[in-house]
């Protein structure tokens, strides 16, 4: 017999819902906060992918500002679920 799946509990007026220990946008602020979170990450990827010369520096570029961005997009995405 199968159970039955929960369905995450969602504030009136919430931009994301918390899903197994992350976030999903759910209204349009939240897709208007998520998408540009997500252009980053990729601008930032690219920029370390040619702007630098090795592995090592691109990791080392890469890691801290996508770290700074996730860490703060969790906390817009708390605050806001």
């Amino acid at each position: 017999m199968a159970t039955p799946t929960k369905k995450p509990k969602q504030r009136s007026g919430a931009w994301f819902i918390a899903i197994r220990g992350s976030y999903l946008p759910v209204s349009w602020w939240g897709w208007l906060t998520y998408i540009p979170f997500i252009a980053y990450l990729t601008y930032s990827a690219v920029a370390a992918y040619k702007l630098t010369d090795s592995a090592a520096e691109t990791i080392l570029w890469t890691v801290p500002n996508w770290t700074a961005a996730t860490v703060i997009m969790t906390w817009i995405a708390r605050r806001t679920s």
